[in-house]
């Protein structure tokens, strides 16, 4: 082995332990915003929507999506969000109706009910950077920097699902 390999090999183990690193802060993240959420909305007592569904709303906004519309844009998976969808419906959060087009598509929106829950996302969001910037935990460059980051990352996953050997 030379000392040109050597270095490169020691480069990619500490690459490869930051890439690591980099996974388990991303899941970890999620876990906590949902616990975030769950938390916030236990204060609130809201007690008849978990955090998942919560950001199931937050994320569907003022749009009319079909479950396979949220799938393909990468938010969620097919079972978990169709369950999701069902039971969001089935507590009024949301209006169904079946496309006219397509009689196996159904499209769903929200609900006044779904439009307050989303709302209490949003509120929650909106302390939480006013929060990051206002302590000087993260500013506007760093926060640009964190997404440009990840849309890259993004960007490389979603060619190796497409491009699989």
């Amino acid at each position: 082995m030379t000392i040109h390999s050597s270095v490169r090999s020691s480069e990619t183990g500490r690459f490869m332990a930051e890439y690591l690193e980099s996974l388990a802060l991303v899941e970890r993240l999620h876990r906590l915003l949902l616990d975030v959420i769950k938390d916030e909305f236990e204060r609130l007592g809201v007690l008849e929507i978990n955090a998942v569904q919560a950001l199931l709303l937050f994320n569907i906004g003022e749009n009319e999506v079909t479950a396979g519309e949220l799938k393909t844009r990468g938010y969620y998976q097919g079972s978990n969000v169709s369950y999701n969808l069902k039971k969001l419906v089935e507590l009024g959060f949301m209006h169904h109706q079946r496309c006219s087009i397509d009689r196996r598509s159904v499209r769903v929106r929200l609900t006044e009910k779904g439009r307050n829950i989303r709302a209490l996302v949003q509120a929650l969001f909106a302390r939480h950077a006013e929060g990051l910037q206002n302590s000087a935990v993260l500013g506007e460059a760093g926060m640009e920097g964190i997404n440009a980051a990840l849309r890259r990352i993004e960007r490389y996953w979603a060619d190796q699902i497409r491009f699989i050997y």
